[in-house]
């Protein structure tokens, strides 16, 4: 390897995958340590655990980098690459997850059933309850004690250092009683009281604490962790776009020969066929040939690409037209597709992790609660009680500070939340993102399948005097129907609708790139490029030259029709815009968000399409990296984005948007890209997703409240040793069904529009 090839390889961003974190405070810290390297800057992302460390001067060694990681408490390894056929079906890695939480619950629910119904507390109930227990406590709730040992050991406490501490200050303490105080002696029962009285604590166990607290939480986790298992699938979904096979022709002349070979053994320099409807298999020259070429998820162009001998083609591309012989250009990583899958990866790294509202609060809770602990254990010790009932009052203050609704806040109303949008088109993947939704104050809107339709119709017919417009429409539309052009098609399906069956045309040829001819019912037609019938025709009328100018102005493709040496008529095809946009960005302004188009798409087309659904900022002629600076500028500008978008060439700047709308009738690169899934291509989805977003995280927050406010308000019951299991109990029910409720709420969230309301019994309507 030459000199400069090794130095470009020393200072390539090095790419790390995380272990051990669990929550996005976690990311942070590891992003911290990292960045305390001389020269190196890091980011962490926790959706696909993993770091991107670029250096600026000397390289920092892996060995380092990982060193630096293990004194934050987490592991970190160099990500080998996934075999092709392993990629395609990854492990789930919340099984696991799930069958901990399933468990827990199933051991944990006798346990609560006795704590709290009396006469269920048969003989050496509580021997029962401690067999039970004991698994939830040890094994169930061990990545709590493993991620609260982490964080003790950097000095930080999150909502995981909470619920370990209250768990096992619950069980330990439950253990004394049970072993050396008198809750072990046969017939022992907890009353139903909530009278309030100075006691020992050792006839009071608090296993059903320590056990719900453990299952609730897990549930939870679970929930979160499920809601957001495909946030690091963009990558996979947009390299499996490419194409996975490739026909190569060996040899050359007459006595070359086609093989099929996979698209990986393809290289620089070869030759390979591409037929109609199939997909580019790489980036390369067209040698033999003349297509249209369909790019518009890639580049957010709704009308074909024509292509000739000598014209460059994109892989992942989809040949409209005719059999194409392509010379490859770029293979494998420098690729165009392979571009943009590091451009995504780049905007999901990039992207800030949002910390927990539940770790947030537990940072702060957490030292409250032990100082309160520690103060009223001094203040009994000092005031000469005794060391029983001073020990008492201080884990009192430890497990009443730990409150299972904690585990429920976030989930719950996620779960709810989620719930209510599937049955309206809405996919929620996590509550991160929820957070940015409140923060949102300008949504950038793709054009092409997000504001439009994605596909060509036929959109206007102007005819010159004297023309029947049906018969005109029924020849062009015939004709049309003989040809592959994703604008022939158009047209022949628009004449179909407007007049019927068409009939069979005759005789019919392509002229290359520039139309069609064939007869039709005896007569000679004609269907192409306006220029192609000036020269064989004479000079349109003026009504049509108008209509031609018309169509160039707004955007359009105009297609001429004649026959018997005159041009008949003016054919204007373009992408139609949804019926519903307009109304769509009436709502975003309503919402207080500044819309803007942002499109691929030519500068006259995407202004035609703005005025007409009320847009005013317009950025067109955008490729798919600047799109991503055109995303980047507005942040730089103060400015919280939303991205709406569906295609390939959306995917990067979905990923680097604070909030991503991704359409779910487009791409599946775009649906993974982004943070709400809109199942409907009704762009006033968008705007319900907002709504609903902010609904859900304004009941997270009211959710976390009342889950800290009810065992907040017995912390002083505890620290004045006046605490009985019945209190803590009606504490942890309390709060529980508040969530419960307040949760349930958003079960009655409506859309703006009548019609988006679920149908199908609860399922999603999907246009």
């Amino acid at each position: 390897m030459s000199d400069r090839a090794t130095a470009a390889a020393e200072t390539a961003p090095v790419e790390l995958a995380i272990g051990g974190m669990t929550c996005a405070a976690c990311a942070n810290r590891v992003e911290k340590r990292l960045n305390r390297l001389e020269g190196v800057t890091a980011t962490v992302n926790f959706a696909t655990e993993k770091a991107r460390v670029t250096f600026e001067g000397a390289p920092t060694s892996v060995e380092d980098l990982v060193a630096q990681v293990a004194k934050a408490g987490y592991t970190a390894t160099v990500p080998t690459p996934e075999p092709a056929e392993d990629a395609a079906a990854p492990d789930d890695p919340t099984r696991a997850m799930g069958n901990r939480a399933l468990i827990s619950l199933l051991l944990s629910a006798p346990v609560i059933l006795m704590a709290m119904v009396p006469a269920l507390q048969f003989t050496h109930w509580q021997w029962a309850s401690l067999t039970l227990a004991a698994p939830v406590v040890v094994w169930g709730a061990l990545p709590f004690h493993v991620a609260a040992w982490k964080n003790l050991r950097i000095g930080a406490a999150t909502m995981d250092t909470l619920v370990s501490l209250g768990v096992l200050s619950a069980f330990l303490w439950s253990l004394y009683a049970l072993f050396l105080g008198t809750a072990g002696a046969p017939g022992m029962t907890h009353p139903f009281e909530l009278t309030i009285a100075r006691t020992d604590g050792a006839a009071n166990i608090y296993l059903e604490v320590a056990a719900g607290v453990t299952s609730f939480i897990l549930l939870g986790k679970y929930v979160e962790a499920r809601s957001k298992r495909r946030a690091g699938d963009a990558l996979r979904a947009l390299m499996e776009m490419g194409a996975k096979e490739v026909t190569v022709l060996r040899g050359a002349g007459v006595a070359a020969r086609e093989e099929l070979v996979p698209v990986d053994r393809l290289a620089v320099g070869d030759r390979f066929v591409v037929r109609p409807g199939e997909k580019i298999a790489t980036d390369g020259e067209v040698e033999v040939g003349t297509s249209a070429i369909d790019m518009s998820m890639l580049t957010g162009e709704s009308v074909p690409v024509e292509v000739a001998p000598g014209s460059t083609v994109v892989g992942a591309t989809v040949n409209a037209g005719g059999r194409l012989v392509v010379r490859a250009s770029r293979v494998g990583a420098d690729t165009r597709l392979a571009q943009m899958a590091r451009l995504v990866e780049e905007a999901q790294n990039g992207k800030a992790a949002v910390q927990r509202l539940a770790d947030r609060v537990s940072g702060v809770f957490v030292p409250v609660a032990i100082m309160i602990a520690v103060g009223a254990l001094g203040f009994w010790l000092g005031t000469g009680d005794p060391a029983g009932a001073a020990f008492t009052a201080a884990v009192a203050v430890l497990i009443i500070a730990c409150p299972c609704a904690l585990g429920l806040a976030t989930p719950m109303a996620l779960m709810v939340g989620t719930g209510r949008g599937a049955q309206l088109g809405i996919l929620i993947k996590g509550p991160e993102v929820l957070e940015s939704t409140r923060r949102v104050d300008t949504v950038v809107l793709d054009k092409t399948g997000t504001v439009t339709t994605g596909t060509m119709a036929l959109t206007g017919v102007t005819v010159a005097e004297g023309e029947d417009e049906s018969e005109v429409l029924r020849l062009a539309g015939a004709l049309e129907s003989a040809s592959e052009h994703p604008i022939a098609r158009a047209i022949a399906t628009g004449a179909a609708v407007r007049v019927g069956d068409l009939p069979t045309p005759e005789d019919f040829a392509n002229i290359e790139g520039r139309g069609v001819q064939g007869v039709v019912d005896g007569r000679a037609v004609l269907v192409g490029r306006p220029a192609l019938l000036a020269e064989r025709f004479q000079q349109p009328p003026a009504a049509l030259e108008r209509a031609l100018e018309e169509a160039h102005t707004e955007g359009r493709t105009a297609v001429a029709v004649g026959w018997d040496g005159r041009t008949r008529g003016v054919l204007a095809v373009a992408d139609t815009v949804k019926p519903t946009s307009a109304e769509a960005v009436r709502h975003f302004r309503d919402l207080g968000l500044r819309p803007i188009l942002l499109t691929g798409d030519h500068e006259a087309v995407a202004r035609s399409v703005a005025d007409e659904v009320g847009i005013e900022q317009v950025i067109a002629e955008v490729l798919p990296e600047e799109k991503v600076a055109v995303v980047e500028r507005l942040q730089a500008e103060g400015r919280t984005v939303a991205m709406v978008g569906d295609g390939v060439n959306d995917a990067a700047a979905l990923a680097r948007s604070d909030l991503g709308l991704s359409m779910g009738t487009g791409t599946d690169v775009a649906i993974e890209a982004g943070d709400l899934t809109l199942v409907r291509g009704d762009l006033r989805a968008a705007a319900d997703a907002v709504r609903l977003s902010r609904r859900t995280l304004g009941t997270i927050k009211g959710n976390l409240f009342w889950a800290f406010a009810y065992n907040t308000a017995a912390l002083p019951l505890a620290a004045a040793g006046l605490l009985n299991p019945m209190l803590a109990g009606a504490a942890m029910a309390l709060s529980s069904v508040f969530v419960v409720s307040n949760s349930g709420r958003l079960r009655r969230f409506r859309p703006l529009n009548d019609d988006a309301h679920t149908v199908d019994g609860g399922r999603p309507h999907v246009a």
